[in-house]
């Protein structure tokens, strides 16, 4: 399994945008004032939806909300997103059940003494004590080892495309819908191996490096509405993971399109937001919904 493809599909769910990706290869210079990341639209007589390809964590001095993407959520009556976040008590007790390992099992006992030494060391390099980590899961450890540099880097939750729509969602009471549960996405790190879970912890402590490089290279795309430099930079090296392409994307982008297609029966305007990944490469959403007979046409603007 390549590690850093596995670590940069299950990071977004943590709100990371990835970790070890190639060079963002387009030379124009990207206008932060005046981004423009990828729409698509399908309609029929009564009903039409909105595809919005998402970064979960940006800048926020990068202007995206407005033009075409501002024009299309305004005319919508329903936002629909992979996973509306449940209550934090919630959340809080997800992570005592699942992502806190049981006593006298933490890290440093799963971990070999080279392992052990390369993530202290990486834990230290953005002033985490490892101690702290200590009594996380490797994945739990590797979510929280990747997502403590985004505030130096100058990226935010807060400022990702989902917050802000959901802001903007909740100021007009509008419907808001999850594609998935919180509980699903969390499986998908739970459900790992001891043995991948602490593959993905260790990429991305051997990726740390590159950080600053990668989170640039991936909003440069998405604002850029570069589908086929996104699809390279999220999706690249899934072909060889075939198991997990299936999981996390091929699977979950049918059954979204198998939602979308029902979701034509009734008449509305709805806009869908999920991951870039999502609507980018050879199994996107767009491609299932093509199968089915429906077209998505990319809106230029």
């Amino acid at each position: 399994m390549k590690l850093k493809s596995m670590f940069r599909k299950l990071a977004p769910f943590a709100a990371l945008l990835g970790l070890g990706s190639p060079a963002y290869a387009e030379e124009s210079v990207l206008d932060r004032s005046d981004a423009d990341p990828a729409l698509w639209v399908l309609s029929d007589d009564d009903t039409t939806i909105y595809l919005f390809g998402t970064m979960h964590a940006l800048k926020t001095d990068l202007v995206w909300f407005d033009d075409a993407v501002a024009d299309a959520f305004g005319k919508s009556d329903e936002l629909v997103l992979e996973m509306i976040p449940p209550p934090p008590e919630e959340m809080a007790g997800f992570v005592q059940t699942a992502a806190i390992a049981k006593p006298g099992s933490g890290l440093s006992t799963v971990l070999t003494e080279d392992q052990y030494a390369r993530f202290a060391a990486a834990a230290a390099s953005i002033g985490l004590p490892p101690q702290a980590l200590e009594p996380m899961k490797p994945w739990f450890a590797g979510v929280t080892l990747a997502t403590a540099p985004l505030q130096q880097l100058g990226y935010s939750a807060e400022a990702g495309a989902e917050q802000v729509l959901q802001t903007a969602a909740a100021e007009r009471s509008m419907q808001m819908v999850g594609l998935e549960t919180f509980e699903q996405q969390m499986g998908f790190f739970t459900g790992l191996s001891q043995e991948d879970q602490i593959a993905f912890l260790m990429s991305g402590v051997d990726d740390m490096g590159e950080m600053k490089e990668t989170f640039e290279n991936m909003e440069t795309a998405w604002a850029m509405g570069d589908t086929k430099a996104t699809a390279d930079l999220l999706n690249e090296g899934m072909e060889d993971t075939p198991k997990l392409h299936e999981v996390l994307l091929k699977n979950r982008n049918a059954a979204w399109a198998e939602w979308i297609g029902t979701r034509m029966e009734s008449p509305g305007t709805v806009f869908i937001a999920v991951g870039a990944g999502h609507l980018a490469g050879d199994d996107s959403v767009q491609s299932m919904l093509a199968a089915k007979g429906f077209t998505a046409t990319r809106i230029e603007y």
